[in-house]
Order: C-alpha cells, then sequence, then structure tokens
C-alpha cells in the first residue's frame, strides 16, 4: 500500500467521523426548528441559516467533505467509500447516548459487522492495484441520471408508502451519492471539471432533503439510510462504472467480502434505529 493510499484512508476515516457527528447536531437543531417545506425553500433556508446549532453541524459535514475530497484524490473511489461506511457506527453510538439508552441488538450486530468490514477491507490492501480506467463519460451520465430518478419517484410517491423519514432519507443518500461519484470524478481534472454542477446540486438538494427527513424520525434512521446508499452506490459505480480494480485470487473475495459487509453493517444499523423525532406543528424558537 502507497503513502498515498494510507494518507487517504486516514482522511477518509477523519471525515467519517467528523461527518457523523455533524448528522446527529443537525438531526438535533432540525427537528426543534418550525416545519420546513419544499414548497417554500427560502423560507427554510432562512430558519436553518438563522439557527447556530445547526450552522455548526453544517461546517463540520463541511469540513467533513473537504476531507472526503482530498482522499479521493489521492485513493479509488470503492476504497475510500467503504471507510466512510464504517461511520454509521460513530452515528449510532451518538444517537443512542444522547437518547440516553443502549444500543439494540441490531444496532450492535451492525457496528460489529461494519468493524469485521474495515479489517477485512484493511487486508485486502495488499493487493492495490491502481485507480482504474476512469470509465466512460456517457456511463456515468446514464449512472447518475438513473440515480436522480429514483431520488424524485422517492420525494413524490415514496413517501406515501415508506413514510417521510425513511423516504427522504433514502432520496438524500441518492442524491449525496451523485455528490460524492461527481467528486471523484472534478478530481481527475479537465473536461471532468464539469461534474462539479452535479457535484453541487447533488449534495444541496441531499442535504435539504435530509433535513426534511430529520424533522419526521430519528437520527440514526434517517441519516442511517441515507448513509447506506451513500457508500453501497459509489462502491458499485467505482467497480462497475468507473473500472476501479479489484484483486485477483484470494484478495479479491477478501475485498468483495470487505464492500459487503460494510454495507450489510449500515443496513442493520440504519434498521435498528429506535430514535423518533416528531415533526413540529406549532412554531418554535429558531435560534438558541
Amino acid at each position: 500500500m502507497t503513502a498515498a493510499t494510507t494518507l487517504a484512508l486516514a482522511l477518509a476515516a477523519l471525515s467519517a467521523v467528523l461527518t457523523n457527528l455533524a448528522y446527529q447536531r443537525e438531526h438535533d437543531a432540525a427537528a426543534a426548528l418550525p416545519v420546513l417545506s419544499l414548497r417554500r425553500p427560502l423560507h427554510s433556508l432562512h430558519l436553518l441559516l438563522a439557527d447556530r446549532s445547526w450552522m455548526l453541524g453544517f461546517a463540520m459535514e463541511t469540513g467533513g467533505f473537504l476531507l472526503y475530497a482530498v482522499a479521493l484524490a489521492l485513493a479509488p473511489l470503492a476504497l475510500v467509500q467503504s471507510i466512510e461506511a464504517g461511520g454509521i457506527g460513530v452515528l449510532a453510538y451518538v444517537s443512542a447516548r444522547i437518547g440516553g439508552r443502549h444500543l439494540s441488538g441490531r444496532e450492535f450486530a451492525g457496528a460489529m459487522i461494519s468493524v469485521f468490514g474495515l479489517a477485512a477491507l484493511s487486508g485486502s490492501l495488499a493487493g492495490t492495484s491502481g485507480s482504474g480506467s476512469g470509465g466512460s463519460t456517457a456511463g456515468v451520465l446514464v449512472w447518475l441520471g438513473a440515480t436522480a430518478t429514483v431520488a424524485a419517484a422517492m420525494v413524490t410517491v415514496g413517501r406515501r408508502v415508506a413514510g417521510a423519514a425513511v423516504a427522504d432519507g433514502i432520496a438524500g443518500g441518492l442524491l449525496f451519492s451523485i455528490g460524492d461519484i461527481s467528486t471523484k470524478l472534478a478530481t481527475q481534472g479537465g473536461p471532468r471539471t464539469g461534474f462539479v454542477v452535479t457535484l453541487i446540486a447533488g449534495y444541496a438538494l441531499g442535504t435539504s432533503l435530509l433535513q426534511l427527513g430529520y424533522q419526521a424520525g430519528g437520527a440514526l434512521t434517517v441519516a442511517g439510510v441515507a448513509t447506506l446508499l451513500t457508500n453501497a452506490l459509489p462502491i458499485a459505480a467505482g467497480m462497475i462504472v468507473l473500472g476501479e480494480p479489484v484483486p485477483a485470487g484470494a484478495l479479491g473475495v477478501l475485498r468483495v467480502i470487505a464492500f459487503a459487509a460494510v454495507c450489510a453493517g449500515a443496513f442493520l444499523l440504519a434498521r435498528g434505529g429506535r430514535d423518533t423525532a416528531p415533526r413540529r406543528s406549532e412554531p418554535v424558537a429558531a435560534t438558541r
């Protein structure tokens, strides 16, 4: 494993911790605000920007993103993303502590599986062999377009089927995955710098939907579901669309097992969330 890859994975780990702590802070702040709505974007934005606690959370999330962007410039997308997936364990622990409860059996199992996945990933790094071909721009655009279409379906239809918290979490995670993939592409320079447009759109819309979800459900439920998709889709895109190599032989099998484990752990943690945050119906103070 090269020094650049080692540094990238360290930065990814710091990013994961900082980002998931930010999710919990943003959740607590958004849940205490008057009802946010996509139909009143400027009013909702004003409520968020006027809340110092939410702004601190957003600043933490921004810091996590900057670390993530540097990591992506140094290592393959799938490797960096698998480290990011382990950050949901931080979210599970923090949400349980703040809620004054112990982790459920499902949450504990999810955390342990995530740890196993990260350990397996570390073992597979002996076979790291490059950052891939980069894939075709047309293929990437098809992937991003399909992801955006599913996100739109969750916002328009999914809320009636899965409930607002889960639907907003899914849609937000899908849009965040667009931002993550676009970040990797933008760091490649040249014509692909144009993916900054989808990067900004993905993160902006994804962040907006997560705030709506936070008013309907707990941080672990909303951000947990979002994190599952935010990590699983870029990992898949790295191997399928961007042509990032998987080591041959036993190390390749170990790499696939590692990816599956971190995604499975994230899924169990998301499903195990019991913390809830009912949507506000009456206005409350927007600042603390």
